[in-house]
Order: C-alpha cells, then structure tokens, then sequence
C-alpha cells in the first residue's frame, strides 16, 4: 500500500503550521492585542490622555531622554534587587528554621501572616519617616512585600520531602545538618524556584510601591510625575518599561534553575 505524496506533503506542513503556531502563539497573541489597542483608540477616538495608542506611548517614549531613562530604570532596577537579596538571605533560613522546629513554627508563622496581611502601602510612609529618605526606606518596603512566597513556598517544599527519604537518612546516623542541605533542600528545589520566581515580579512591584511614597527618581516617581501632569503615554512608556524588567528578571531565574538545576524543572520543560 503506497501513501500519497500529495497527503503526505499536507501533513508535514500542518504539523510544521502547528509546531510554528504553538511556539510563537505568545507572541502572536501580544502583536494582536497591540493591533486591536491601535485600532480602538483611532476609530472609536479614545482620547489621548484616557488611553493613549500604542504608537503615541512609542512617541512619548522617545520624547524622553535615553540617559534619563536610564537613570530612573536603573534607580528602580537597583532597589528590587536589593529588597529580593534581601529577601532572599532571610527567608530561606527562616523557612528551614520554621521546617525543623515545631515550636519556632507555631511562634513565628502568625507574625509572618501579619505582616504580610498589612497593607504595605499604609505602613510605607511611616517606614519612610522612621529610616529616612535614603536607599533603606524603599529596598525595606520590597523586602517586605518579596519575601512572603519565598518563606510559605519553601517551607512546603522542605515538608514535602518523603518520610522515607528522612528516615533512611537517619538510619545511616546523618546529623541534622546533612539532613537538612543534603536531603531537604535538594527536594523542596523546584519549590524554591517557584517562589522565586514569582518575587521577581513582587520585588519590582514593591520598589514602585516605594517610589510613590517617597523618591526622587525611579519608574515609580517617573509615573506619578507624568500622569500628574497628564503625559498619560510617557506613563505608560514607564510601565512597559517595568513588564519589560519584570520579564527579564524572571527569565533570569528560570535560566539559572536550567543551567544549575535542570532536574528540578517539569519533564516538559527540560
């Protein structure tokens, strides 16, 4: 029994239509977002300073100075890393504390659901008053709302680690220690990874949190500044800027988890 070239030829390139398809659909959904956005605004004449069209914020953009936006990207860049560092260095030894001890557990886990259960936004200005108006103030604020998911997700994830695996552990007389960084934290890495990733985002967030609060540069400020005056497309320049970084940043994290931890990742994405 032949096949028919003509049939096979259909199918080859369907599949090719489909694997194109699905590789690029993220992209292809973002260019026909831009397009209906563009679109909307010029036939249903939005006005300009309720939701400006993609080619005004462009316009807008480059209405700004490349050394400004470098200037205010990098004061914004520079407090997330510093409050998700932060964040980091406290929160995975906390979370292994809150892992291995029952009783730090039941102390420590109702004072970190409320803190973070407090609106940062309502504390932000008192935070400024109390530390100044320096670096501190603001990279305090993004530790405060970054760390949170680090210290939930890590201690599920140090939990979560098999019985089985902890009991031959000690079988084999292996101290606390080894227990903990041999055993514990290589299983609750996909865990970790995960709260890290979703900080990447939240640290971000809580550096333009600080920035309306109190700054003199940053996106943050650059935002308030501009819709203050009505330069809504500056505004929003501003805010691409941001989802710009946020996305670099969490695809920093997940090329580090691949290069340094493949095995930790899904099947799907090795």
């Amino acid at each position: 029994m032949t096949m028919n070239p003509g049939r096979q030829t259909g199918s080859a390139g369907a599949r090719r239509f489909k694997a194109l398809s699905y590789r690029f659909s993220a992209l292809l959904t973002f260019v026909g977002l831009l397009i209906f956005w563009e679109l909307s605004c010029r036939l249903l004449k939005i006005p300009t300073f309720l939701l400006p069209a993609p080619s005004m914020i462009v316009s807008g953009a480059f209405e700004i100075p490349l050394n400004i936006w470098l200037q205010h990207t990098w004061s914004t860049l520079r407090v997330a890393l510093m409050g998700y560092a932060v964040a980091i260095i406290v929160s995975i030894p906390l979370a292994i504390a809150l892992s291995t001890s029952k009783v730090l557990s039941r102390a420590l886990y109702p004072l970190i659901v409320v803190v973070h259960s407090t609106p940062i936004v309502a504390i932000a200005p008192i935070i400024v008053v109390t530390m100044g108006a320096s670096d501190l103030p603001r990279v305090f604020i993004t530790f405060l709302i970054t760390f949170f998911p680090i210290v939930v997700t890590t201690t599920t994830g140090l939990l979560a680690t098999p019985e089985e695996l902890i009991e031959l552990s000690r079988s084999l007389r292996a101290d606390r220690a080894r227990e903990i960084f041999h055993i514990r934290l290589p299983y609750a890495l996909p865990y970790v990874f995960s709260a890290l990733k979703i900080s990447t985002t939240l640290s971000v967030v809580g550096a333009v949190v600080a920035e309306f609060v109190a700054a003199e540069h940053g996106l943050g400020y650059f935002i308030q500044f501009s819709t203050s005056f009505f330069k809504i497309a500056q505004g929003f320049a501003a805010l691409v800027v941001l989802v710009a970084m946020s996305l670099i940043f969490f695809q920093f994290i997940g090329l580090i988890q691949r290069t340094f931890a493949p095995w930790s990742l899904p099947k799907s994405e090795r």
